[in-house]
């Protein structure tokens, strides 16, 4: 085990309260004034993971923070104390959250393992208002960049090619037979690929599931990809958010794919990346237990 001395740990915990604070001051303060984003409200209301639970910074599993044996570290879930020392307790956590975890691996594992695809076109977004009205669809206080008629022939006249089930669960029941592929649940780990701009954002939410067996640093990483993800899911999806300072990808001509794609394989290799060091820290804390 590393133990980390006061200092050093007292230090990293706030340089990371620091980072989630810049992170989100914006969500924080329209969230007093009670206003909306479609862009950056989907970090907080799609994703179950909370500012406060976001701030909390863990080292993860396999290393120990001394002198912080009479902090309120002590108490947390998933924590002992030895002495001065605090750390992780693998053994309270696998026994509730092993599963889990094997679970969360074989997702990352099939997919960092997968080739990507870039055929979708980001059209997921157009599948979710398609044969709406205005006041149907998930952000109805922003236009339909080309209208209702028109996101349609988009939606109908291009090939759907979702391979995500939580993408794919929005569809619209109009626009659900035009994809080519019908993902569930049970077909995730066979499905998921590292093209797909949902997977690459979900690697925030495998990391926040997995705390405190992995490091804070590594699950602000994946809130850092998905947010970064989710301006260009909206730049392309069929909403006007130029108001916004979010200028439209028009995917649906020959130079908006390209610029789709290019920003979706530079994505790819991210979130390819992120799905290595949670395999990677993972698969040290699991060893660490069998010891």
């Amino acid at each position: 085990m590393d133990v980390l001395r006061e200092p050093e740990w007292r230090a990293r915990e706030r340089a990371h309260a620091d980072r989630v604070d810049a992170a989100t001051a914006g969500h924080r303060a329209r969230r007093v004034d009670g206003a909306k984003h479609p862009v950056e409200d989907f970090l907080f209301t799609y994703y179950a993971n909370s500012v406060t639970a976001l701030r909390r910074w863990h080292p993860g599993a396999g290393v120990g923070l001394d002198e912080a044996a009479g902090t309120e570290r002590a108490s947390w879930r998933y924590h002992r104390a030895d002495r001065r020392v605090v750390t992780v307790d693998l053994d309270a956590y696998l026994a509730e959250r092993g599963t889990r975890v094997a679970t969360i691996r074989r997702l990352l594992a099939a997919t960092l393992d997968r080739p990507g695809q870039f055929g979708c076109f980001g059209l997921h977004e157009w599948a979710m208002v398609h044969r709406l009205d205005q006041g149907g669809v998930r952000h109805p206080d922003w236009p339909l960049r080309l209208g209702a008629a028109a996101t349609d022939r988009v939606v109908e006249t291009h090939q759907l090619a979702c391979s995500h089930v939580d993408a794919f669960r929005f569809f619209t029941p109009t626009s659900r037979p035009l994809n080519a592929l019908q993902p569930t649940r049970d077909q995730q780990v066979a499905l998921e690929q590292p093209g797909c701009l949902h997977a690459g954002m979900d690697c925030y939410k495998w990391a926040y599931q997995l705390v405190p067996f992995v490091p804070s640093e590594l699950v602000m990483d994946g809130f850092d990809l998905a947010r970064d993800i989710r301006v260009l899911d909206m730049r392309a999806s069929p909403y006007e958010l130029s108001a916004l300072g979010y200028p439209a990808i028009p995917i649906e001509t020959r130079e908006g794919k390209a610029e789709y794609v290019e920003a979706q394989r530079a994505f790819s290799v991210r979130s390819q990346d992120l799905r290595r060091r949670l395999l990677d820290a993972t698969a040290a804390a699991l060893a660490a237990s069998a010891v």
